[in-house]
């Protein structure tokens, strides 16, 4: 089922967004998709600390650009009325332009001469490039033992594990219930150099860490 959202430059737009996304980590299920892309790029900045599950989103959807388009970005910005006049109510968008919306593929598909040609000029280059490992990204659900656990150190137990091909990124404490919290908490890894399981049975549940984590669990694992 289609979501609508709105005015995502104003308050009214982004409390709207904090309101859906509560509970959640994705605009749509539990992976990340091209729906929060397309969200992301109508919010203007990041939501400050007054809409949180917009602002914790916002650094998730983050963090899936940044292991994707490595690239040091300068920073852009956008020019130019931001609404409409409220005396002029805006055109209500037809049926057929909806549809079209809601097919949006920001990125857009090669046709067949475009991959052909790609791939001719791969085949032409000497010597071949070595193919690049391949990099996942990873939502980790982290436990501690009971509501006493200090969540601060928790997490600073977690990310003072460093290995080759694994960084850390966006986290959220998410009720458990009767007073207890987990952290929730993203990882990219490079797939030749970082397995998640023997992170998790060999760094994150024993000393020093297995002081604060009780158990971890892997919520989402998807290829990069």
């Amino acid at each position: 089922m289609a979501v609508t959202l709105s005015d995502l430059h104003t308050e009214s737009g982004l409390k709207s967004l904090d309101e859906f996304l509560s509970g959640k980590t994705y605009i749509s299920g539990d992976q990340f998709t091209k729906d929060d892309i397309k969200v992301f790029a109508a919010v203007l900045e990041k939501p400050g600390d007054t809409f949180p599950n917009a602002s914790t989103w916002y650094d998730v959807v983050s963090s899936h650009l940044a292991a994707s388009f490595p690239g040091n970005a300068q920073g852009v910005r956008f020019s130019g009325k931001a609404a409409a006049p409220a005396e002029a109510a805006p055109a209500k968008p037809d049926a057929s332009a909806a549809e079209d919306d809601d097919d949006l593929d920001l990125f857009g598909d090669e046709t067949e001469e475009e991959k052909k040609a790609a791939e001719e000029r791969e085949a032409a280059k000497k010597p071949a490039k070595k193919k690049e490992s391949g990099k996942s990204s990873v939502l980790l659900d982290v436990k501690p033992w009971d509501d006493e656990t200090d969540m601060k150190k928790l997490e600073e137990a977690v990310r003072s594990v460093e290995m080759s091909g694994l960084l850390w990124g966006a986290s959220k404490l998410v009720p458990v219930g009767y007073g207890i919290k987990k952290l929730q908490i993203m990882l990219t890894i490079v797939d030749d150099l970082v397995s998640v399981d023997s992170l998790i049975e060999e760094h994150l549940t024993v000393e020093p860490c297995n002081e604060y984590v009780q158990s971890c669990d892997i919520v989402a694992f998807n290829k990069i």
